[in-house]
């Protein structure tokens, strides 16, 4: 497995396109019946396996039909690292703070 916080972008998409793949096959789907599922076309399909490029839209709904969607809620969580952090994000905070220039 591919680390991510050492990949260039291209590099996590081909390696996200190839663990789609993995669970594609690991659930003994073939691309024209995932794809009939996902409601999207075997081409978009076979181009988000071979290269990771794709909407994001179609990455969303090949990953919930695979069923993976619970795994992608713990994708942008904040994970606080102090107290202040913790307590920063518990008051709900809607806005960026404003950079002095």
């Amino acid at each position: 497995m591919l680390p991510f916080e050492l990949a260039a972008p291209d590099e996590i998409a081909s390696e996200l396109g190839q663990r789609l793949r993995a669970c594609r096959l690991a659930q003994n789907f073939q691309q024209s019946e995932l794809a009939a599922r996902a409601d999207i076309s075997e081409r978009a399909l076979r181009n988000l396996e071979r290269t990771g490029r794709g909407t994001l839209d179609t990455f969303l709904r090949v990953a919930s039909t695979l069923g993976l969607a619970a795994d992608l809620s713990q994708l942008f969580e904040l994970k606080p690292k102090t107290i202040k952090d913790m307590e920063l994000a518990s008051a709900g905070r809607e806005r960026a703070s404003r950079k002095s220039p």
